[in-house]
């Protein structure tokens, strides 16, 4: 292969004697495409026209595989999607089995939920297990399919924010709304959702965490570890005392490691709602969330409500976190916000790229981390994790970009 010379740039030279010429000054245009592909804002984000990574020439090679490429991408987005319209519909018919029988629903529920146990079978029949008929195994898979989706979504702007650590901060705020579910219940009598209580009380966190980022003069991520280590601390404290007392059980190892049996049909059904909640809170927001990303300081001068979209951004992480701490555990559900995002930012030229690749990286890592994990009968957690990190030093090996791309804005 011969290398390419780039003819000499007169432009430069042309335009400084235009400057001298007619009097005119004129500011020198930033070109930041090298060092980032989404600087402009997201309008060239497109895979297909988006610009070659820093230091590299476009090669023929390149450029003819790059439409093939993009609609792998996009046949892979597509199946995940269908994959994961077929999960939540699974979820509402599990639902509406339950249904009072004057709705007359019942029967046609329990018709379309044997066909999900009839495709359980087929599964168990070729992978000689026992365990996809469950109802029970079906609702963890459904979970974990919609964790791949959703996590990626929302951990892509956090990493390319370098704000990772905020999930694994959220993730002990909700080990602490479990344990005050504990005592809630305990007391009042209220037969509730451990997870709801989690929920509730890992939005507030989160809340008080944006607050406290932006009204105090600490380094920016002093105020992350104090929550952190803050919210841990309580939950053990609080966990310890309501065992004298709490008249219910709590599997604390599932709740920090993960675990398929802590999947209940409540939590599959929020789960849903929320996955619901957070695509459609994104799709909205997309642009803004876009340019907050990549440039803060300018999208406050061009008067974007920064604060609000920040807010936004952390709900959205406490509602992830929760939301996965039930196949992953409070330890490990950060990783599904970072490891994806990472393996995408090796091989992903766009932003958008990145995004669509990294829901694809996640989805081969839950059901790749499911199926080892039932058939070894391990932890679901710790498995999800090892194949996400497997797809990223693969990413890694064989990708010539450095790993400061992952990070640079």
């Amino acid at each position: 292969m011969t290398e390419r010379t780039d003819p000499p740039d007169d432009r430069a030279d042309q335009g400084q004697e235009l400057d001298h010429d007619d009097g005119h000054d004129s500011e020198p245009e930033l070109d930041t495409r090298d060092s980032d592909p989404e600087a402009d804002g997201g309008l060239n984000s497109d895979p297909t026209v988006s610009n070659p990574p820093s230091g590299h020439d476009r090669s023929p090679t390149t450029t003819a595989t790059r439409p093939w490429r993009h609609r792998i991408e996009v046949a892979g987005i597509v199946a995940t999607g269908l994959l994961a319209v077929a999960m939540i519909a699974f979820i509402v018919v599990d639902w509406l089995r339950m249904a009072p029988e004057w709705t007359l629903v019942p029967p046609y529920a329990g018709l379309l939920f044997d066909q999900f146990v009839v495709v359980g079978m087929w599964i168990d029949h070729f992978l000689g297990t026992n365990v996809f008929w469950l109802p029970s195994t079906w609702r963890a898979v459904a979970t974990g399919v919609l964790i791949g989706v959703v996590a990626p979504l929302v951990g892509a702007f956090l990493v390319h924010r370098q704000m990772a650590l905020i999930g694994e901060t959220l993730a002990h705020a909700a080990f602490a709304g479990v344990a005050v579910g504990v005592i809630v219940i305990a007391v009042t009598g209220w037969t509730g959702s451990l997870l709801f209580v989690a929920l509730v009380v890992s939005a507030l966190v989160a809340l008080g965490l944006q607050w406290l980022t932006t009204h105090t003069s600490s380094y920016g991520d002093v105020p992350i570890a104090i929550v952190l280590s803050g919210s841990f601390a309580v939950g053990t404290l609080l966990i310890s005392w309501g065992r004298e007392f709490a008249p219910i059980s709590v599997d604390v190892e599932g709740f920090l490691f993960g675990s398929l049996a802590i999947v209940t049909a409540d939590g599959a059904r929020m789960m849903a709602l929320l996955t619901v909640a957070v695509v459609a809170a994104v799709a909205v927001n997309y642009k803004q969330l876009l340019f907050i990303t990549f440039d803060e300081r300018a999208a406050r001068v061009a008067r974007l409500d920064v604060d609000l979209q920040n807010t936004l951004l952390v709900v959205l992480t406490a509602v992830v976190v929760v939301g996965a701490m039930q196949i992953l555990g409070v330890i490990l559900v950060a990783a599904m916000l970072v490891v994806p995002v990472a393996t995408a930012s090796q091989i992903a030229t766009s932003f958008r790229e990145t995004l669509s690749l990294s829901i694809l990286f996640g989805q081969f890592s839950v059901l790749g981390g499911l199926t080892f994990s039932i058939l070894a009968s391990l932890p679901p957690g710790g498995s999800i994790v090892v194949v996400a990190i497997g797809f990223y030093l693969l990413a890694v090996v064989g990708s010539s970009r450095s790993t400061t791309a992952i990070s640079m804005h």
